[in-house]
């Protein structure tokens, strides 16, 4: 939460100093570094503290309701700031702008600027207080028609300052979606499916590499589909084929949002035969009961997710498969959830998440008259985890014993576990970490060889053998 305190300043000097929250997904926060590397390029200065800044921005998340009551909360922080301290001016940007537009200026009059997702280049006019606004909306830039956006490729998402660590990044492949489905809305946050040229993405994947980056994620809303839109034919193969083959400085290169009624065979060979390609898949299925696939509109069946399944895991031996779902969604009657948990436990998803289902304006299935009760949805979410659960503790527990290749992501979060890391099996931020103890000077980006000796909860604890082993000294 943002704190305040209070300040006498003159309103008429200039703007020099920026605080930023950056809020949702990875894709949010690619958006988030490209608009702090243009505002550091402009001489601000950035500032973790915002009780001491001039500007506050904050790049908000609008997918579902839970994320606009976060953005709100930070929003209403940060005009408290204004009203009481230093800050002068507070802008805000990202999806919950695109969602909703003006509508945030009824529930919030202390925003001095709203910026959405399509006019991020916009964010240094909104900091300093230039640029022709709409004095009605506070807005700078233009909203953009949606629906007028198909052919059009993706900005470039270069001279980003991260905020990852520098060990790894995320690289965006594409922005937007086609598929439709019905309790989403991202087609009408982010706009249809528009993919960035394959020599953008090399050229970006480049720049991460130098600026240490060892591990790159892949992210998109629809990442499969990556290339259909600007008649690129060899599409994820080939892309991911470029990559692995140019990005000698990269060790991992991983692939996230997958939509599984466009994978082909094609792909999975990909992953089998790129060696820089982790053995690791991010494919969200929402469900797996052919009623609710369909009310979804997913264009996928039981049958057909299973046979993926199935392929993935006999084509790519050890691939680790993480997948989410929603629970609660209108109409799913108990059998139909009985099927989804037992679908959990008998395929033993390596990673796995759950959403209860949220009615968001707009979308179709928002207009169902078949809603479940929120008790309802939660209790099936944590029917759903629990199920989970015995999968990944059983998994865990059957690594002991087992060698692992890590990165180090740093000193773990309680020292006392010495340091965190994670295999090619872990994505950052969203899976389980292995824990090494006994190790000492270990530094972020660092490869190394380790033992499991057990698990904590769903983390992994290793030790690094006697005869220890670095196939990677520190980056930078």
């Amino acid at each position: 939460m943002l704190k305040t305190v209070t300040l006498n300043v003159r309103k008429d000097k200039p703007i020099k100093s920026v605080a930023f929250v950056s809020l949702g997904c990875p894709k949010n926060l690619v958006d988030s570094e490209r608009m702090l590397g243009l505002l550091a390029e402009d001489g601000l200065v950035i500032t973790s503290d915002p009780t001491e800044a001039d500007a506050i921005v904050i790049n908000t998340c609008g997918f579902l309701e839970a994320s606009k009551t976060e953005s709100m909360q930070e929003i209403r922080d940060a005009v408290r700031i204004k009203r009481d301290g230093k800050c002068r001016r507070v802008i805000v940007a990202g999806c919950l702008v695109q969602r909703h537009k003006t509508k945030l200026l009824a529930q919030e009059p202390g925003i001095d600027r709203l910026v959405g997702v399509f006019d991020r280049d916009h964010i240094v006019q909104a900091v300093r207080g230039n640029g022709n606004s709409d004095p009605a909306t506070h807005f700078i830039g233009k909203y953009h028609d949606l629906t007028h956006r198909s052919g059009q490729t993706f900005e470039d998402d270069r001279s980003r300052l991260r905020l990852t660590p520098r060990h790894y990044a995320y690289l965006r492949i594409s922005e937007g979606c086609n598929q439709g489905c019905t309790f989403c809305t991202i087609p009408g946050i982010r706009g249809p499916m528009r993919s960035k040229p394959i020599d953008h993405i090399i050229a970006e994947a480049r720049e991460l590499a130098a600026d240490g980056a060892v591990e790159l994620n892949l992210i998109g809303q629809d990442t499969t589909s990556y290339g259909t839109d600007i008649a690129y034919p060899a599409g994820l193969s080939g892309m991911l084929r470029a990559l692995d083959r140019q990005l000698t400085d990269v060790a991992w290169l991983r692939l996230m949002y997958a939509y599984p009624s466009c994978f082909t065979d094609e792909m999975i060979d990909t992953i089998a035969q790129c060696g820089r390609v982790v053995k690791y898949i991010d494919m969200p299925l929402q469900h797996i009961n052919d009623q609710i696939l369909t009310k979804m509109r997913r264009r996928v069946s039981r049958v057909q997710i299973e046979t993926l399944l199935e392929k993935l895991r006999k084509r790519i031996p050890g691939i680790a498969i993480r997948t989410t779902f929603i629970a609660g969604s209108p109409g799913e009657t108990d059998g139909q959830h009985v099927e989804l948990v037992k679908f959990v436990r008998d395929f033993g998803f390596d990673m796995m998440g759950v959403f209860p289902y949220s009615q968001e304006p707009s979308t179709p299935m928002a207009r169902l008259e078949d809603q479940l009760p929120d008790p309802i949805k939660h209790q099936r979410v944590e029917e759903l985890m629990l199920a989970q659960q015995e999968v990944a503790f059983a998994k865990a527990n059957a690594m002991k014993g087992k060698s692992l290749e890590l990165l180090i992501d740093g000193v773990a979060e309680d020292a006392a576990d010495g340091f965190a890391g994670r295999s090619a099996s872990q994505a950052p931020q969203i899976d389980s970490m292995v824990l090494v103890h006994g190790a000492k000077n270990l530094h972020a980006g660092e490869r190394l060889s380790v033992k499991v000796t057990g698990r904590r909860g769903y983390d992994l604890l290793a030790q690094i053998p006697s005869s220890r082993s670095r196939s990677l000294s520190v980056i930078g």
